[in-house]
């Protein structure tokens, strides 16, 4: 069910008006729409409920998919105290007011389910200020977050308490509180089968949106059901969540990344598309579809760089939007293009090689004699010139003398790279033919 509002403060009359979503509230966990994953038996919280004993709770997901609601009916399941306070609005001295209020009510034989909204905002002295209360059972912590706890809240408070992850409603999810809404409303919608999908795509996953959305049709009083067009030209599109500096904005560039690597370009492009309808500046994009083609591609496909860099700089000179194809080109380039992280590993091998060799000389054959001195010291001695070496190729070492030769950059069978590997393979057959 969505995390719908709070309801209004002391007694509400009969006869005042209230919004839909107070309305549809859940009275029972039960009641709840979605979140099956967690509250069913099975579930974390439907394990807790059923054993009587409940942890303090970090729950952590988008806008309206339940946060609210759920901690409520986890206070009411266990005859524990509700209170909620939001980080936005509450400082050090209203919580110590908190604290002092279920301190009391312990005393007097009841706990505390302390609700706090948005508790990421609240800075890490505020959070270590939640520790004590928690270790002698003052209050059951239960906070909300749409931020990812791991990068906003303190190692503290996440050891003391358990991370629940709620989803986005799926689009069955919300077609259940649309009929729910109906069955409110005592009327169905007046909306055609397309124009009812698009109304729950517009709630882009969020419950509490969809009744806001459902309302205002509802208001409307239509004799008629409409199609599409008539609903997008009454109502706006809900802007999908993208947080340019949050996890939505990390997510999302994983998943263009990986169906780079996956070589599916529609993927690619979706992804690509969905970063920019969020409003994501496209240099960063071109910066990072760079990176795909260096870790990813590599030297299966040399090309692959030049093809970016092009992009980048096409994108310069034109500028949005339609600079922005050269990009979405490039990504489609790069996502058809041969794999290989062959390079990528090998560097990582050779930076860690170095990282243990790192005091170790360079074989005194391949050193430069420039003084008198250094000669005599043996510098360059025995040093073989290439050009003048069968095939071009002497076959001398030149790694440390006491570092045994490794074998660092192994190509793939793609792409360019199956040459390289060629290449790789003669030179080796030559070392092993002069013994080097």
């Amino acid at each position: 069910m969505a995390d719908l509002f709070d309801p209004p403060s002391g007694e509400t009359q009969p006869s005042a008006p209230r919004p839909l979503a107070d309305r549809l509230r859940p009275v029972t966990i039960a009641g709840v729409i979605g979140q099956e994953h967690v509250l069913s038996p099975e579930g974390p919280l439907g394990a807790m409920l059923a054993s009587g004993s409940l942890s303090s709770l970090i729950l952590w997901g988008p806008p309206g998919v339940g946060k609210t609601t759920i901690a409520r009916l986890l206070a009411d399941a266990t005859d524990l105290a509700f209170i909620q306070v939001s980080a936005i609005f509450t400082g050090v001295p209203e919580l110590r007011k908190v604290f002092d209020a279920a301190k009391l009510r312990r005393k007097q034989g009841r706990g505390t389910l302390l609700f706090v909204d948005e508790i990421h905002r609240f800075n890490k002295a505020q959070q270590d200020g939640f520790l004590p209360h928690m270790e002698d059972g003052t209050i059951l912590l239960v906070g909300a977050t749409t931020e990812n706890p791991s990068f906003e809240l303190n190692a503290a408070l996440l050891s003391r308490a358990q991370v629940i992850v709620l989803e986005r409603l799926s689009l069955a999810d919300l077609e259940r509180l649309a009929q729910r809404a109906e069955k409110e409303l005592g009327a169905a919608l007046p909306l055609k089968a397309p124009a009812r999908e698009a109304l729950l795509e517009m709630a882009d996953g969020d419950g509490r949106a969809l009744l806001n959305l459902i309302e205002q049709v509802a208001a409307w009083k239509l004799k008629e059901a409409i199609d599409t067009e008539t609903l997008g030209r009454r109502l706006m599109r809900r802007a999908a969540k993208y947080d340019k500096s949050g996890d939505e904005h990390y997510n999302l560039i994983s998943a263009l990344h990986k169906s780079v690597r996956g070589s599916d370009p529609d993927a690619a492009l979706y992804w690509f598309a969905r970063m920019l309808e969020g409003g994501e500046d496209p240099r960063y994009l071109a910066r990072r579809v760079i990176r795909m083609a260096v870790e990813d591609i590599g030297l299966a496909d040399p090309q692959a760089q030049t093809v970016c860099l092009h992009a980048w700089e096409t994108y310069e000179r034109l500028g949005s939007p339609e600079g922005e194809l050269a990009l979405a080109q490039a990504v489609a380039y790069i996502a058809l293009a041969p794999k290989s992280n062959a390079g990528y590993v090998a560097y990582k091998a050779a930076r860690e090689l170095a990282r243990r060799t790192g005091s170790e000389p360079p074989p005194k054959h391949i050193l430069n004699a420039p003084t008198k001195m250094m000669k005599d010291q043996g510098y360059g001695a025995g040093y073989a010139y290439d050009h003048d070496a069968e095939d071009g190729f002497s076959g001398q070492n030149y790694f440390p003398d006491g570092v045994k030769r490794p074998i660092l950059y192994q190509p793939v069978e793609r792409g360019f790279e199956r040459e390289l590997k060629k290449r790789i393979e003669w030179f080796a057959k030559l070392r092993d033919k002069r013994g080097s």
